[in-house]
């Protein structure tokens, strides 16, 4: 969550150790380099991956720590090489910073270098409405395009309802499959149905609405960051059915019979690449396909990380860094 006043003095808000707590942290980058893309961030959306990383969760954070990496924002600079951007061209910042080039696996940094254009998005509540299409929109969309999940007709199961799976929702819906929303919250069942589509809302822990959906998903897409049983939900597929699991659950545990009754697949997914990234964004654009969004200032981030882990949020919260990064 950084704004750039020049390329060598910036602000950000950063978290000093794993309590998590931002506070106004000032920094220096290095000058722009020949295949550099220097941007001023405007908006900033946050994705829980901020809360495993400012509070060291997974036991890699480097302190102090600038969170954020569902960014848009204006070129300001651009190096010699670069010929794709030019300055002042609105453009949006994932999550993959680099590759090796050399091996199968792609090195996943806390920021910052997907730039994809937002064409098509014509005003400026759409253009920041797009920030949070660039983790949240591209996680699920992602393996939902490479298993095939947009043949309309079919069905989907989506466990989850924040900002992966409301996401979820709207992709299944526009692709014309007809979808199933699983929540722990009864509360969310009129959002799920009148605001966002979905055809079915289920509270996963009512065994009779489970089972009377037994052998009726083609796909999953199972977006819950919190520990919860998968047999129940694998029992759901029909046969040859798909569960793609996007959340980060400690532990995926079920039994052989779940997989291997029905050849029933189950994959994971984390975010996707620069060509899947553009080719999301022109299909929200062509599709008029908006995340649901909260704007903050970033004065509010500590309380929105809070509310976030509260799942306190319809679906996204998404900071004006512009405006109150001062």
């Amino acid at each position: 969550m950084t704004s750039e006043t020049s390329t060598e003095d910036c602000l950000g808000w950063a978290a000093r150790d794993t309590s998590g707590v931002l506070s106004p942290y000032n920094f220096s980058r290095r000058a722009v380099g020949s295949d550099d893309v220097s941007i001023t961030i405007t908006h900033c959306g946050i994705c829980y991956a901020d809360v495993i990383w400012t509070r060291n969760k997974i036991g890699d954070s480097k302190y102090p720590l600038v969170p954020g990496h569902e960014i848009v924002g204006i070129v300001k600079e651009i190096g010699p090489n670069v010929g794709r951007f030019k300055v002042g061209d609105r453009v949006g910042v994932g999550t993959y910073v680099n590759s090796c080039r050399d091996c199968e696996e792609d090195i996943l940094v806390t920021s910052l270098s997907m730039r994809g254009t937002a064409s098509g998005y014509p005003t400026t509540t759409h253009w920041l409405q797009q920030a949070p299409l660039l983790c949240a929109g591209i996680t699920v969309y992602t393996p939902m395009m490479r298993h095939k999940m947009n043949q309309p007709g079919k069905s989907l199961g989506v466990i989850g309802l924040g900002g992966l799976g409301h996401m979820a929702v709207k992709f299944g819906k526009a692709f014309g499959l007809k979808v199933t929303v699983f929540s722990t919250s009864p509360s969310k069942k009129e959002e799920a149905l009148t605001l966002l589509g979905a055809d079915k809302f289920v509270v996963s822990s009512d065994q009779d609405q489970m089972k009377a959906l037994a052998k009726s998903l083609d796909f999953i897409v199972d977006t819950a960051s919190g520990d919860h049983p998968f047999d129940a939900y694998m029992s759901l597929l029909k046969v040859a059915g798909v569960y793609v699991l996007v959340g980060f659950p400690s532990e995926v545990k079920f039994g052989p019979a779940s997989l291997l009754i029905g050849a029933k697949t189950v994959s994971g997914s984390v975010t996707g690449g620069t060509k899947e990234t553009q080719a999301m964004l022109d299909y929200c654009a062509a599709n008029k396909i908006y995340p649901q969004i909260e704007i903050i200032p970033i004065q509010h981030a500590n309380e929105a990380l809070e509310r976030l882990i509260k799942r306190d949020v319809k679906y996204r919260f998404v900071i004006d860094v512009e405006n109150t990064l001062k």
